[in-house]
C-alpha cells in the first residue's frame, strides 16, 4: 500500500467516526449509558460476522494474548468514554478534548518506542495544538460541563497507549499476534460494563437502527481499517490525521443538528486543517517510521 492510499484511506476512516455526534442528536429514547451499551453491541455483532467471516475458527485462537488484551481495554474505554461524553457536553467540546490525541501519541511514541518525529510532524502537532486551545478555551467559557471534558479525554489518552501499541506490535513483526480481534474484545468489554447501568433498556425502533448503523459504520469497518493502517502509518501521522474527525463531526453537528460551533471553533478549525495539510504535502514518499535502536 502507497503512503497516499494508507492517507486517503485513514481520511475515509475520521469521516465515517465523525458521524457519532450528530447521529446521537437524533436519538428519541436513548440516553446516556443505554447509547454506548446499543452501540457497542450492534459493533461488537458485526465485527463477529466480518472477523468471523474473515479469520473462520481462527479467530478464538486470535483472541488469546496480552496484547490483543490491552489493545481491547484500549477500545473499550475509547468506545465508552466517547459517547458518556456526548451525553455530557456538546459534541464540540467533547471532539476539540479528543484532539488532544496527536500530542499524547507522539510523546508516548517518542518516549517509550524511541520514534523518530520528523520536524514537521512535531510543527504540526504545535499548530494543531494552538487552534485545539483556542476552540477548547473559548468552549469552556461558553460554560461546557467539566465532568464532560473529563471523560472525553479518556479517549485520546486511551488512544495514544492503543496506537503506540500497535506501532510496537508492527516493529515486532506482528509477533505478538493478530490484533484485529482486539476491535471485537474493546466492543464486548464495553457492552457489558456499561449493561448494568444502561438497565431498563427504554430505546425504541427508531433509535435501534440509528445505533446499530453508528455499530457497524461508525465503529466495526472504520476501526478494523484503522488497526490495518497502523500497519503503514506511524502512530503520530494516525493520529494527526484523526483530528480530521474533529472538524467534520463539528460541522455535521453544526449542519443538521443545530449545536452551533462559534466563531472560535472555526478559526481554530481551519488552523488544525492547515496544520494537517502542511504535514501531508512535506511528507517525503518514502518515510520510515521504524523505531530507533535503543
Amino acid at each position: 500500500m502507497t503512503h497516499r492510499r494508507a492517507v486517503l484511506l485513514m481520511l475515509l476512516v475520521t469521516l465515517m467516526w465523525s458521524s457519532a455526534g450528530v447521529v446521537t442528536r437524533q436519538l428519541e429514547q436513548a440516553r446516556s449509558f443505554e447509547i454506548t451499551f446499543w452501540r457497542s453491541a450492534f459493533n461488537a455483532l458485526a465485527l463477529l460476522l466480518i472477523l468471523g467471516a474473515m479469520r473462520g475458527r481462527a479467530l478464538w485462537a486470535a483472541l488469546r494474548g496480552p496484547a490483543v488484551w490491552a489493545s481491547g481495554l484500549c477500545w473499550a474505554v475509547m468506545f465508552t468514554a466517547f459517547m458518556v461524553a456526548l451525553s455530557l457536553t456538546r459534541v464540540a467540546h467533547v471532539l476539540v478534548t479528543m484532539a488532544l490525541g496527536p500530542l499524547l501519541t507522539a510523546l508516548l511514541a517518542w518516549g517509550l518506542l524511541r520514534q523518530r518525529i520528523p520536524a514537521r510532524t512535531w510543527g504540526a502537532i504545535i499548530a494543531a495544538g494552538l487552534g485545539i486551545a483556542w476552540m477548547f478555551g473559548r468552549h469552556a467559557g461558553e460554560g461546557g460541563s467539566l465532568l464532560g471534558v473529563l471523560v472525553a479525554l479518556g479517549v485520546p489518552l486511551a488512544a495514544a497507549c492503543n496506537w503506540c501499541l500497535l506501532q510496537y506490535q508492527r516493529s515486532r513483526g506482528g509477533q505478538g499476534g493478530d490484533m484485529l480481534p482486539a476491535v471485537l474484545l474493546g466492543a464486548v468489554l464495553s457492552a457489558l460494563a456499561t449493561l448494568p447501568l444502561a438497565w431498563p433498556l427504554q430505546a425504541g425502533a427508531h433509535d435501534l437502527a440509528l445505533l446499530a448503523g453508528l455499530g457497524l459504520f461508525q465503529l466495526a469497518i472504520p476501526c478494523l481499517l484503522a488497526v490495518r493502517l497502523a500497519r503503514e502509518l506511524p502512530g503520530h501521522e494516525l493520529a494527526l490525521l484523526g483530528l480530521t474527525e474533529t472538524l467534520l463531526g463539528v460541522l455535521w453537528a453544526w449542519l443538521f443538528a443545530g449545536e452551533s460551533p462559534g466563531s472560535a471553533a472555526l478559526q481554530g478549525g481551519a488552523l488544525v486543517l492547515a496544520a494537517l495539510v502542511c504535514n501531508e504535502v512535506l511528507a517525503p514518499s518514502n518515510v520510515s517510521s521504524e523505531p530507533e535502536n535503543a
